[in-house]
């Protein structure tokens, strides 16, 4: 159990979860994470029979990994201090972890959530939406993403390698655990109103954000590659009818202005998608998410002497674009250009031409630079 001032409630939750090892016959313990508590939490723990460890850096994630770390038991069940879960009653986790599943996550939505048990921008608002993107970014068939009750394989969750301190270590075990291979189960479990006469240590804005910052840095596709795919598409086909003619719709006239706006979202867009090939080899080269069969292709297809051909490409033809309008100027003496909108065009497509060109060639080198590693191997 992590702990941070839980004087009020802590005796109560050793003694539930005392009682169940009892009476289930289980050699076990009850381990203490103390994250610097202030109101006597380490002297009601030791009391109460429970063995106290402290977690030196501060924070809910912290205070879980220094207590994995510690823990003496094959399997850990995990849960807070504060009376909101029941550990008399964990015989569904401890079942589902000897039927062989690596993490036991429970569901206080199908379990049940007391009145006045979660408040409710929580139960119809943030867990509900974190825990529908947390699914569809990570293919983890889980109702309940932000369960804090849940049982695990120690040795199996160790290797993991989890490292967030913060309550966005929640999301951390269960994605990394979706990318490392494990066998997740989830059993139903009842949320009680916590017996804490404070505020909890959630912030529900800030948790939540940072719950969702790290949802879609494990996804880059999600935050990277569709948005810019999509925007790539849509400005590209406006890009392409504006070079030929103006679009008017219902009197309002796109011309020039709104080409070169086109021209500037490909340039973003694609670059969107630069950063979502990027983050795919780091993520997987410092073993932040596994490496799928398909992962090596990039470096068959996509190397540096090719992204240097195709980059250069692109950058001559820009650049002839834009040296024919200059011939064509100069022909003028460089007076005044009669025909401007023809002129333009020409020169914003050899200008998007080639900064598409720069930006691979340059992308070239830092997938080359970030992709060494796996290259040796």
């Amino acid at each position: 159990m992590p702990c941070l001032n839980e004087a009020e409630t802590l005796a109560t939750c050793i003694g539930k979860a005392n009682q169940f090892l009892k009476s289930s016959g289980i050699d076990g313990e009850v381990l203490i994470a103390d994250n610097g508590s202030t109101d006597h939490s380490q002297q009601i723990a030791n009391e109460a029979g429970a063995r106290v460890v402290e977690a030196k850096l501060k924070g809910y994630g912290s205070a879980l990994i220094t207590g994995i770390n510690e823990a003496r038991g094959r399997y850990v069940i995990m849960g807070d201090a504060d009376n909101s879960y029941d550990f008399s009653k964990l015989e569904l986790f401890v079942n589902e972890l000897r039927r062989g599943s690596d993490l036991v996550m429970g569901n206080r939505f199908k379990g049940g959530i007391k009145r006045n048990a979660m408040p409710l921008l929580h139960k119809y608002l943030g867990n509900p939406v974190l825990s529908f993107i947390g699914k569809l970014f990570s293919k983890i068939d889980i109702g309940d993403f932000h369960c804090g009750l849940r049982g695990f394989n120690k040795e199996k969750v160790k290797s993991l390698n989890l490292n967030t301190t913060g309550m966005e270590f929640a999301s951390e075990m269960l994605v990394k655990s979706k990318f490392g291979g494990l066998k997740i189960a989830e059993v139903p479990t009842i949320l009680y109103p916590d017996g804490r006469s404070r505020p909890p240590h959630l912030k529900s804005w800030r948790d939540g954000w940072r719950h969702l910052v790290f949802l879609l840095i494990y996804s880059p596709r999600w935050l990277f590659l569709y948005p810019g795919l999509f925007m790539l598409s849509a400005f590209s086909l406006l890009f392409l009818i504006l070079q030929f003619h103006p679009i008017i719709i219902r009197g309002v006239h796109f011309d020039l202005h709104s080409l070169i706006i086109a021209g500037f979202g490909i340039i973003a867009s694609f670059q969107m998608i630069l950063f979502a090939i990027f983050s795919k080899v780091f993520s997987t080269n410092y073993g932040l998410i596994p490496e799928k069969e398909n992962y090596r292709i990039w470096y068959k297809y996509f190397n540096l002497e090719r992204g240097i051909i195709a980059g250069m490409i692109l950058l001559l033809l820009g650049l002839a674009m834009i040296c024919w309008a200059f011939i064509y100027w100069k022909n003028l003496e460089f007076g005044e250009v009669k025909d401007i909108s023809s002129t333009t065009r020409k020169v914003i497509l050899g200008g998007v031409f080639s900064t598409l060109g720069i930006q691979i060639i340059f992308s070239s080198f830092i997938f080359r630079i970030i992709g060494i590693d796996t290259q040796k191997r």
